[in-house]
């Protein structure tokens, strides 16, 4: 047996995991899903289709917690929810949640399960923390500061009307404590609205904006023949 084959062979019983399945380097290969990168595709418990064969027409969520069965996209091996293949050894997502049954390989994201949430949420867990009033993970620097409301993301966004607890878009929380996502009170500045959606209070201090009107208004005084005059 030549050096090279000697060499391959102890690299392969290096690769073997635990299981005695082999643990290859699937780096490159092609992901599931199109909306994280996870080497697997899921079983629909409601449906019994998986996740890229659901028809766009009849979309709808799938229930991830009662996931029970994925298929690996490398060898296309259904099995019992888990990190990684019982069959080829890949590593369907360096981010696994068991309880979620979520894969993703992108871990620069930084997930983390809230079991107070009880969901996966992203940014890193010691970046964040769980106000039991809200229900929901706020960013640690707005721990002490921040206005709690009372199930403060269990509602659509009052701009966009997307569900806020589970969205995977950035969210903000106003200084009157309602939240909405961040795109959507960017969109409200361009469109010249200073003001929550909800209840009307300021999203900002205002007091620049007020101090100008008090100017303009000084810069042109009334004309003396409309000056105190009043409509009744």
């Amino acid at each position: 047996m030549c050096d090279f084959e000697e060499e391959s062979a102890v690299a392969l019983l290096d690769d073997l995991n635990e299981d005695g399945a082999i643990q290859l380097d699937f780096s490159s290969a092609k992901y599931g899903c199109k909306h994280y990168k996870r080497r697997c595709k899921i079983r629909a418990p409601c449906c019994d289709e998986n996740d890229l064969e659901i028809n766009p027409i009849n979309r709808h969520d799938i229930p991830r917690h009662e996931v029970k069965k994925v298929i690996c996209s490398i060898c296309d091996t259904e099995q019992n929810v888990q990190q990684n293949c019982t069959n080829c050894g890949v590593c369907m997502g360096n981010y696994f949640c068991d309880k979620c049954k979520f894969f993703d390989d992108d871990v620069a994201k930084k997930q983390y399960h809230c079991d107070d949430c009880g969901i996966c949420r992203t940014g890193g867990a010691e970046n964040f923390v769980h106000c039991t009033k809200c229900g929901c993970c706020y960013a640690s620097s707005i721990k002490d500061t921040h206005r709690c409301v009372e199930r403060a993301m269990h509602h659509n966004c009052a701009v966009c009307f997307e569900y806020l607890f589970d969205s995977t878009k950035n969210i903000t929380v106003l200084p009157c404590g309602h939240t909405i996502h961040f795109e959507c009170v960017r969109e409200m500045k361009l469109h010249h609205r200073y003001s929550c959606p909800v209840c009307s209070k300021s999203i900002g201090d205002m007091s620049n904006a007020w101090r100008k009107l008090d100017e303009e208004i000084a810069s042109t005084p009334m004309p003396e023949m409309y000056k105190d005059k009043k409509v009744r």
